[in-house]
């Protein structure tokens, strides 16, 4: 319903409506600063609309006129205007787009938000009132405008938070929008260049057009991610990537991606920064993405475009098929984002796919930086997870220091009759090369991956074999080694074996078997897990982790060779009741527990071995 007095046409709002402007402006929405990016988006669209007219139609007011978007604020006056060259309005746009919401959609609004009032921020920009979102920072508005068509005139629209708004005919010559407005006193600081400045670069600094406040114009950063791979410059991407993710260094690495027909249409810049950020794998507290709709920033950190293990990407993503206002709530259900997190992954994977096979020092250097939080997706991404362990790396027993391989380097190496991929872990390249366990490979040259990140310990038991080869631990007692009869070097091993016996028997309530060894060369015993626990250093992680690990008793392993074990023998031989055979048994046991960090009675093996040195010395 209208009423007209003179130049002036009363129009009142429905119920619901105002139900909705009451909503607005006393609802959950806690960011206010909201308002400007809702209004730069509209004045952003009106641009875009007119700048095809000027090409089509000759007739338009002001056809050469350049297209801006100008930002005025009055300090002292609280007041704040902003106003675009854009297509402007008719009289039934203003009661179509302003009067009303996107084709009487209010009542269903309202609905959706008594039922879920967290949803508001994604129900605003679902039915097209991102316009009204400027009414939580006033009470009134007014907008100026006038059509790019040649028979219009200008008009102005008011409206407070009430019952009704008005329309009347003015003295406007040019085409375009203006919308003008007090603000409210909690909301004075939007009459400051510096706050209208800082929330412009932080949600429309890549807007389509430019935009000034005052004589400034504030968007000076280009969105190169529009632009034609081809098209951008090293330096270029160096600036944009330091912008975008506020570090001073320059990126390790970039890939940009324009791509349609995937479910979903969407343009990427994407980065690999050259450092990891404070607590790589707390990824919660590190920001990812930016998800951008038509270069208006939607979400600063969108971490649901990304699987958690590739969370250390930097950049910004733009799709048209989102509207501004998506919730979190939206994002994680959404078709159209999930499949974009689906691609963007491919797409990812197949970039450091490239980089390992053809930049091998630049994805070390990723792999060294990035690869603990990135092994994850072993446990994490099924669908992807052979891709994965293609990229995985690790330092070998023959390879150099700090050299990394695949396994399937590794494998390109075995030797003709090897028929497993063997793997130690430990806390470093030293500690695993001094491991007794070590000793059989050393002899043999054959090659050992060093599992010496502790993320490794807890992905391996999720690849038990590649290349149809079982991946086994030289520190567990099922490994497929030859012996010294295999070899054509017999040996008569009668007095240790008899020995074992008594081993066995001393040893009884602390190992789970006593065995003669085939991987021992140098030491005298060692201690290996069994075919079906984790290995030492494995349960080891897991107890600094505060997680339940009940160490499993561990096998023995005898070296026969050893002058320790034959001397024992013989002594057994001469007297198997003889007290000093238990002593250095024992002894022998903790010595092994000493080595792998598992001994607990440090004093009773130190008075022991004093009880065998001065056996020994006498």
């Amino acid at each position: 319903m209208s009423k007209k007095t003179h130049n002036k046409e009363t129009f009142e709002y429905k119920a619901e409506m105002n139900q909705l402007l009451n909503l607005i402006v006393h609802s959950l929405y806690t960011h206010p600063e909201i308002f400007l990016r809702e209004l730069i988006s509209n004045a952003s669209d009106a641009s875009n609309k007119v700048r095809y007219l000027q090409i089509t139609d000759e007739t338009i007011i002001d056809r050469n006129k350049e297209l801006n978007i100008h930002i005025e604020v009055d300090e002292k006056g609280q007041r704040f205007s902003i106003e675009d060259a854009g297509i402007g309005m008719s009289r039934e746009d203003l009661i179509g787009n302003l009067g009303m919401i996107a084709s009487s959609g209010t009542l269903k609004f309202l609905e959706q938000f008594k039922e879920d009032k967290s949803k508001f921020g994604d129900l605003i920009g679902q039915f097209g009132v991102g316009f009204y979102s400027a009414f939580m920072v006033t009470d009134e508005i007014v907008v100026e405008t006038r059509h790019a068509g040649k028979e219009s005139v200008g008009l102005r629209w008011t409206s407070s938070i009430g019952s009704n708004y008005t329309i009347e005919e003015i003295d406007r010559k040019e085409r375009g929008t203006k919308i003008s407005f007090k603000l409210k006193d909690e909301f004075k600081e939007f009459a400051k260049d510096y706050k209208i400045k800082d929330t412009i670069k932080k949600y429309s600094n890549f807007a389509d057009f430019p935009i000034y406040v005052g004589k400034e114009k504030v968007n000076t950063i280009e969105p190169l991610w529009i632009k034609k791979t081809k098209e951008l410059k090293d330096e270029e991407l160096k600036e944009f990537y330091k912008f975008v993710a506020n570090d001073w260094e320059d990126p390790l690495d970039h890939l940009h991606l324009s791509l349609e027909g995937v479910g979903a249409t969407f343009k990427a810049l994407l980065f690999i920064p050259k450092r990891a950020p404070f607590e790589l794998m707390r990824t919660q507290d590190h920001k990812t993405l930016q998800l951008y709709s038509n270069r208006i920033m939607i979400m600063e950190d969108c971490k649901d475009l990304l699987p958690e293990y590739l969370q250390f990407v930097r950049g910004v993503v733009d799709t048209a098929d989102l509207p501004l206002n998506v919730s979190r709530e939206r994002v994680q259900s959404s078709p159209v984002m999930q499949k974009i997190k689906t691609t963007l992954t491919n797409k990812i994977l197949q970039w450091l796919e490239k980089m390992a096979e053809k930049e091998t020092e630049k994805y070390s250097e990723f792999y060294n930086i990035f690869g603990k939080l990135f092994k994850y997706g072993v446990n994490s991404d099924f669908t992807n997870k052979d891709k994965i362990v293609e990229l995985l790396r690790f330092e070998t027993s023959l390879q150099k220091k700090d050299a990394l391989s695949s396994f399937k380097d590794y494998v390109s190496r075995m030797k003709d009759d090897q028929k497993e991929i063997y793997y130690l872990s430990g806390e470093s390249r030293a500690h695993v090369e001094s491991n007794p366990n070590m000793e059989y490979f050393k002899k043999h040259e054959t090659e050992v991956l060093y599992l010496i990140d502790p993320v490794d310990a807890f992905i391996i038991p999720s690849i038990p074999d590649y290349d149809k080869k079982p991946i086994k631990a030289i520190d567990k007692g099922d490994l497929d080694l030859k012996d010294e009869e295999q070899e054509g070097k017999k040996k008569d091993n009668t007095l240790s074996k008899a020995l074992i016996d008594l081993f066995k028997d001393t040893l009884k309530d602390r190992t789970a078997d006593v065995r003669i060894s085939k991987r021992l060369v140098d030491s005298a015993v060692t201690l290996v897990a069994s075919a079906d626990s984790a290995d030492k250093h494995t349960e080891h992680l897991m107890k600094m982790m505060g997680q339940d690990a009940p160490q499993s008793k561990r096998i023995l392993e005898v070296n026969a060779d050893h002058p320790v074990i034959r001397n024992l023998s013989r002594r057994y031989i001469a007297n198997d009741k003889d007290p000093m055979l238990s002593k250095c048994i024992v002894g022998l046991f903790e010595s092994a527990q000493l080595i792998d960090d598992e001994l607990t009675s440090k004093n009773e093996y130190v008075k022991r071995m004093m009880d065998i040195m001065e056996a020994a010395t006498q």
